[in-house]
């Protein structure tokens, strides 16, 4: 045999690393029939895993770890499958190690990429999916893959069946159902998002079965259409130009990072990985699908942009200040006001310009400095409502367990990035929104600002005027309504920014001390709420109590005296008939 058959058959012995045991042993039948593949050890925590690589010897070394993104997401004081990762390439950087993870989102792959993962795959891919991917990975290409388990490629090249190759026809019918596929994915995200909020049960029952429909569908349209590419032998990485992006759609390309430093703390990597997450996200335009005007609707997708972007880049600023200042944690919650109001006024100077005038009742006006007069009410309104403000700043600065439904996550944890993610938009939203509400207060209808900045849509005096109530409603109907139940159901709801859309998320959160404070009108609606809680399941129990005897009664007694007369009735008519009869003999 030669050197390179020794090579290509040689066993590739891997170890899984998953919290689940059932997956463990799917994951270990389902390579059986490898021959090449062999799972010779399996853990179940990232202790067991470090316990098995420091007892196996140096002439019997594993050649692949697999590894579960989502690890301890269940123990936050375990240690995080990201940091496993991070210690196992710090270990030993040649040994490639495979992320599987049930999230495909962007964050994730550069979560993936910031611990120096060798590869990305989502835990439903098929074993011929899984064995193409790992053969990739020990001949030392990097693989990352998104949610469609029927295509695999590394970085550099997508696989190819050996003389088959696709002809025009066969390219046609794989875009034509990649299309439908991308369509299902949309409705899918969609309806993801929905259910998160608050909503009827009869709805959401609605709700989850067009999930199972087009799950179901997707499922369909994987097997006909967009059917598993052939198996993939190992082969040395080709130096041959990557293929065009519409045979590789499920694919998506990504810069494998070098070594980490090992003096980089694990902060900076996730404070990266949450700029860069909402920074791809603001590359396509933002569609409001929250059921209510949003300030930053009037300006064009361009300006909309450029305003999150400088957002964020203060936002960066304002943590590296804060981190070279040496701030303690315990001061974070009396600066926090002071912080997010020299944020609003840094952004408003760079989105507008310090020197900014335009002419107004023939003079000439600082849009910025009439702007910066309404600080007062811009923090009292929209800034000190933003939650989580403080809790993000420590988790990002001091590595602070971030509270998820109850339960303190590390940093690192994805639970935790979701989390710190969901916060980042909200901030970014409601920062743009405190930017451009002045501006709609005072400039509404100025000719030089709505040129500059507003959306066609609005250019008309009587549509930014409608426009201008209808957010003035919002604010009345949140304030004495929304606001009050919100804090009685103890969530609050936070803008998201998916896919291409601005959606509403509600998240727990206890809010007992501000329902203490309430007064007027909002309490009353809480105690309006409270009554209904108290009054409706007994209405609705006497209201039922009361229908059975409805129906008993218009059964059971009325019913069967209706039928009583018409039974005499019929006798009756029976009778007469027959005496006439009678009478005409």
């Amino acid at each position: 045999m030669s050197p390179s058959e020794s090579a290509v058959t040689r066993v590739v012995k891997i170890m899984i690393v998953d919290s689940d045991p059932v997956f463990r042993l799917g994951f270990r039948l389902g390579l059986e029939r490898f021959p090449d593949l062999q799972v010779v050890a399996e853990a179940e925590t990232a202790a067991i895993a470090l316990d098995i690589l420091a007892a196996r010897s140096a002439e019997d070394p594993l050649d692949l770890i697999v590894l579960e993104a989502a690890l301890g997401a269940s123990d936050p004081t375990a240690m995080q499958g990201l940091d496993l990762c991070r210690q196992l390439k710090q270990d030993q950087p040649d040994r490639p190690v495979l992320l599987l993870s049930d999230r495909s989102e962007a964050i994730f792959i550069a979560a993936a990429q910031q611990v120096a993962a060798d590869g990305y795959c989502p835990r439903q891919a098929t074993a011929e999916v899984l064995a193409g991917v790992m053969r990739r990975l020990r001949s030392g290409q990097a693989m990352w893959l998104l949610a469609d388990e029927g295509a695999i490629a590394p970085a550099a090249e997508a696989p190819r069946a050996i003389g088959q190759p696709l002809g025009p026809w066969a390219r046609l019918w794989r875009q034509t159902g990649q299309s439908g596929l991308q369509q299902i994915e949309d409705a899918l995200a969609e309806i993801a998002a929905s259910l998160e909020n608050p909503m009827g049960e009869v709805e959401r029952l609605i709700m989850e079965g067009r999930q199972r429909e087009l799950q179901a569908a997707r499922w369909l349209v994987r097997r006909w259409l967009v059917p598993d590419l052939p198996k993939v032998e190992p082969e040395p990485e080709p130096e041959s130009p990557p293929p065009p992006p519409d045979e590789t759609r499920a694919i998506v390309q990504l810069p494998v990072p070098g070594a980490l430093e090992p003096q980089l703390a694990a902060v900076h990597d996730v404070q990266s990985i949450l700029f860069d997450a909402v920074l791809a996200k603001l590359q396509q335009p933002l569609i409001n699908q929250t059921q209510m005007p949003l300030e930053i609707d009037v300006l064009r997708d361009e300006k909309r942009r450029e305003l999150c972007y400088l957002i964020l880049r203060r936002l960066e600023a304002i943590l590296d200040e804060l981190r070279y200042s040496q701030v303690q944690p315990d001061e974070l919650e009396t600066k926090r006001s002071p912080i997010l109001l020299d944020l609003w006024q840094a952004v408003v100077i760079d989105f507008l310009g310090r020197y900014y005038t335009v002419a107004l009742n023939d003079r000439s006006v600082e849009v910025v400095a009439v702007i910066l007069d309404d600080q007062e009410r811009i923090q009292r309104e929209l800034l000190d409502p933003i939650p989580f403000v403080v809790d993000w700043l420590a988790h990002l600065l001091f590595q602070t367990p971030l509270w998820v439904e109850r339960t303190a996550y590390p940093v690192g944890n994805p639970a935790a990035i979701a989390r710190a993610e969901l916060i980042l938009d909200h901030l970014v939203i409601q920062l743009a929104n405190a930017v451009v509400q002045p501006l709609l207060d005072r400039f509404a209808n100025v000719e030089p600002i709505k040129q500059a900045l507003y959306d066609r849509r609005v250019m008309s005096f009587r549509e930014m005027e409608r426009f201008r109530n209808d957010l003035s409603w919002r604010y009345r109907l949140s304030r004495y309504f929304a606001e009050p139940t919100d804090m009685f159901e103890s969530q609050y709801r936070l803008f998201a920014l998916r896919g291409r859309a601005i959606r509403q998320v509600a998240v727990y959160a206890p809010r007992t001390q501000d329902l203490e404070q309430l007064s007027g009108l909002p309490y009353v609606v809480t105690l309006a709420l409270e009554a209904r809680d108290a009054v409706s399941p007994r209405l609705r129990a006497a209201i039922a109590f009361v229908g059975s005897g409805v129906i008993y009664v218009l059964t059971d007694v009325v019913g069967r005296g209706i039928g009583l007369i018409a039974r005499g009735i019929l006798k009756g008519v029976g009778d007469a008939w027959q005496d006439s009869r009678f009478s005409r003999k």
